[in-house]
């Protein structure tokens, strides 16, 4: 193949003269890859700046066990390290799509290229930089999806318990409520005076009108209650007690409860009064099962809108930090219930609003609160707190996980930079959060060690004002 023609037709390169192109193929070597050729796996050392002469390059990543294509380098691409690239190591695979041939130029040939082709160099410098803005676009939106989509999952597994305990529930009282006509034909049977109707009614209201302020039974003391109904029931002729026993527990109905109940009632007419009673508890029950359900299926989409902020504008509002974490830790919160981790929030209910871009900030809590969740073992515990220094509103993110490694502390805000194994995160995440605090004039800090890693974000609680953040000197203090 002949290199420095191909070069010349290479529309990239329209400007740069012969000569310099020339130099670039003496310098360069000239390398064939057959089809489905793994050139560089993720961590491998990019030492090469490449020309794509012949075939394509296929880049991806494996992220939760599959495969995300990240883009497709097509004959005559600029690929692998450039001048002033910061890149040191492969962050995907590169694999080739038939046969494809690329000229490599080894790094230690760029000083002399930078100081003596120029056009050559400027060329390249230009493609670095589109291709960061490029590469940074389209890794960002991988990761918004990719949260996105863990989110997803986990406000679909939170929606299915309510939802099932509805349609159960749902289900039941259908067939429960075809027993009712022969329950009140039954009822309807026995001759009762208004002061029993009364005494039955009021009794049953008492016991469902608010149902949580019965006395919650150890398992000792609910079979001691269900022994004692059922002596009850034998001693007074009901054959069916074991039927009854559960819905009056649930409800807290004891012995003396039947006997005021039932006192002036004939002693063949006590089964029959006793079944109505029970036959409306457990509608009671359903009902209460399925109005519960709902109201866990309303908090849930109300998280997501308070998340999203559905319905506002997308401006800047004055917010309650509070609103938005407490929204995240609720689309999370499959998480959190996996590891069977605690979490404390102390956020005063009296903290300023903040003048700030609510679904920014929600991205900020996301990312700190995912990342710790990672980092922290079954039973882990989870802290956040807020308040007022000076002008400021400096939130505490701090978990017990294992830490991050000194030798990484001060590079976690970089772009593409990642602690986490190949496949698990894109190294953006923290470099968003950076973008965000920024934005709104504010501060972002760490502090680890084993055990123990606190991110203070600094934010002010008026836009606009910076003044060197006077508060920073006091969020760096590492003993703060």
């Amino acid at each position: 193949m002949d290199c420095l023609t191909t070069l010349k037709n290479n529309p990239r390169f329209k400007g740069v003269p012969d000569e310099q192109l020339r130099w670039l193929v003496d310098h360069a070597d000239c390398r064939e890859y057959p089809a489905d050729t793994l050139i560089y796996h993720p961590g491998d050392p990019t030492d090469h700046f490449i020309i794509l002469l012949q075939g394509r390059i296929r880049y991806y990543l494996i992220q939760q066990g599959q495969q995300q294509e990240l883009r497709l380098a097509e004959e005559g691409g600029l690929e692998g390290v450039l001048p002033f690239s910061r890149m040191v190591e492969s962050v995907a695979y590169w694999q080739t799509i038939g046969p494809t041939a690329v000229l490599a130029l080894h790094r230690d040939h760029f000083r002399e290229m930078i100081q003596t082709q120029y056009e050559l160099t400027e060329t390249l410098v230009h493609v670095m930089t589109t291709r960061v803005r490029e590469t940074t676009r389209q890794l960002q939106q991988n990761d918004k999806i990719m949260a996105l989509g863990r989110m997803s999952a986990g406000l679909a597994h939170e929606l299915n318990n309510p939802v099932s305990a509805i349609v159960r529930s749902s289900d039941s009282l259908k067939s429960h409520l075809h027993n009712t006509p022969q329950r009140f034909k039954d009822v309807m049977a026995l001759r009762v005076t208004d002061e029993m109707v009364d005494r039955v009614s009021n009794l049953l209201f008492s016991k469902t009108k608010n149902p949580t302020e019965n006395k919650r039974l150890s398992l000792m003391e609910r079979s001691s209650l269900e022994d004692d109904l059922l002596d009850w029931f034998d001693d007074n002729g009901v054959t069916d007690g074991a039927e009854l026993t559960e819905s009056l527990v649930d409800f807290g109905f004891t012995t003396d409860d039947l006997d005021t109940l039932l006192v002036d009632v004939a002693p063949d007419n006590r089964a029959t009064v006793l079944n109505w009673l029970v036959n409306n508890l457990v509608t009671e029950r359903l009902v209460t099962d399925i109005e519960e359900a709902s109201k866990r299926i309303a908090v849930l989409v109300n998280a997501i809108k308070s998340y999203t902020h559905m319905d506002r504008g997308t401006g800047r509002e004055c917010i309650h930090i509070r609103e938005g974490i407490d929204s995240t830790l609720v689309l999370l919160k499959h998480k959190l219930k996996e590891k069977n981790i605690q979490v404390d929030v102390s956020i005063p209910d009296d903290l300023p609003q903040l003048d700030a871009y609510p679904s920014e900030l929600n991205q900020i809590w996301t990312n700190l609160i995912d990342n710790a969740v990672d980092a922290m073992k079954d039973g882990g515990h989870l802290q956040i707190t807020a308040e007022v220094d000076r002008e400021f509103e400096l939130i505490r993110i701090i978990d017990d996980g294992s830490g991050i490694p000194a030798t990484s502390v001060d590079h976690i805000f970089d772009p593409f930079f990642t602690t986490k194994p190949i496949g698990k995160g894109t190294g953006l995440g923290l470099d968003i959060v950076q973008g965000i605090v920024r934005h709104h004039n504010g501060r972002i800090y760490v502090n680890s060690e084993p055990g123990r890693t606190e991110f203070k974000v600094c934010l002010p609680i008026q836009p606009g004002k910076e003044e060197k953040i006077e508060v920073a000197e006091a969020v760096e203090d590492p003993n703060d």
